[in-house]
């Protein structure tokens, strides 16, 4: 999630990671496989039901975010080569490099490894393609205080470049949720242009459920499908930002995610609960290539489960995300003509669901949209052996394979 020359708060890019944090717990003894039965996220999808029409071969993720490890063996021959907007900070090697990124990506597209991969993460859609475009730094990275003079707009200029690259599904697991957060018509521009070449973007809703439910952007942006977190029983997620923009809820507690230093981990956040939902879109985008981003997004608040009493509501949007559900509505649904500029319009304007974002107001620029966008809005942070950061991350005890 980094950016590099300073311009505007936000824009400045330096740690927008997601603040969640993770409680390590004492290593267990445990078999590779142990890892696939914690991922109680897949039955709860109806994974299996969804991977009847495939499971996103075509389909390619731009994952937004700290960077992607693409030697990392749940990910071998998934990450195609990517754009890093940041151009310092932490680099390959440095524990500080990429975890959240690589953590997102196996929740989408993961394949596991081992014998018939078993072991490992097994992601959404794990036949997509990944392609890391690096907008971020880790909250970790030494070179957050360097990022204050960084170059600003990298988060726009990340999605109108994966969009140009063709990136069917763009996942933003980051944004800006604190007190003087409001919409950059700079990244408000890029979201209607991804939306236009056909992309559907997603992006977390924020984790100030606990700290005042401030807008986050950029979930708030019209077009974006906005998604908060619930836990394994479906119960809203205290720290999930509750707000009118919110589309669908996803998993975004007990979290299993994929590291670089070849362990894996458990956390929370809406990070993790917008990955597992673009990994649903990258599902649905595989059986039908030809619905627009405001198609797909209806779709998954018309088929999502487990509905709010009155049809929708600021914890959980339309309801616990269902792939399979989508997919088969999906059929019925008349295609759209992608290349024409009423596709895109359509994606965005009138097909908007929630009222949008507030009227830009004036206020002081922030020092950055760092450490706030990191925290607040996107989720998961990955620790390695003790309490860092604020929040849960713990590991979960079996070491994956040395690459």
């Amino acid at each position: 999630m980094p950016r590099r020359t300073a311009r505007r708060r936000r824009h400045t890019v330096a740690a927008v990671l997601a603040a969640a944090s993770f409680l390590l717990v004492p290593a267990t003894p445990a078999h590779a496989d142990a890892i696939r039965i914690q991922q109680w996220a897949l039955e709860a999808m109806h994974t299996d039901a969804a991977w009847r029409s495939g499971q996103g071969t075509g389909v390619t993720v731009a994952v937004l975010d700290t960077g992607v490890d693409d030697t990392h063996p749940d990910l071998e021959g998934q990450v195609l080569a990517g754009k890093d907007l940041i151009g310092f900070g932490a680099e390959r090697g440095d524990r500080s490099w990429a975890r959240h990124g690589t953590a997102m990506a196996g929740i989408i597209a993961g394949h596991g490894h081992g014998f018939d991969r078993s072991d490992g993460v097994l992601g959404i859609a794990p036949e997509a393609k990944i392609l890391p475009v690096r907008v971020i730094l880790e909250g970790t990275d030494p070179a957050r205080a360097k990022a204050r003079s960084s170059k600003g707009g990298a988060l726009a200029e990340g999605i109108r470049w994966a969009a140009d690259q063709g990136a069917d599904v763009i996942n933003l697991s980051l944004g800006d949720d604190s007190e003087s957060a409001h919409p950059e018509p700079g990244e408000d521009a890029a979201v209607r242009y991804a939306l236009a070449k056909g992309a559907v973007v997603v992006a977390s809703a924020g984790n100030g459920g606990e700290k005042g439910d401030n807008i986050s952007y950029p979930a708030a942006y019209p077009g974006v499908i906005a998604v908060t977190a619930v836990d394994r029983y479906g119960t809203h997620a205290a720290f999930s930002t509750r707000r009118w923009y919110a589309t669908v809820s996803a998993p975004g507690v007990d979290v299993v995610i994929a590291d670089p230093d070849r362990r894996y981990y458990e956390g929370w956040g809406t990070s993790a609960a917008a990955a597992f939902v673009s990994g649903a879109v990258a599902l649905i985008r595989s059986a039908h290539p030809d619905l627009a981003p405001a198609q797909i997004k209806k779709l998954l608040a018309d088929t999502a489960r487990d509905r709010p009493q009155d049809g929708h509501d600021d914890a959980r949007g339309y309801g616990f995300v269902d792939p399979a559900a989508a997919i088969a509505a999906g059929a019925k649904l008349p295609r759209a003509d992608l290349t024409s500029e009423a596709a895109g319009a359509a994606s965005y304007g009138k097909r908007y669901f929630g009222k949008g974002p507030d009227v830009v107001r004036e206020t002081p620029e922030p020092a950055a949209w760092i450490a706030p966008t990191a925290g607040a809005a996107g989720g998961l942070l990955l620790v390695a052996g003790v309490l860092l950061w604020r929040g849960g991350v713990r590991r979960i005890g079996v070491p994956g394979p040395r690459a």
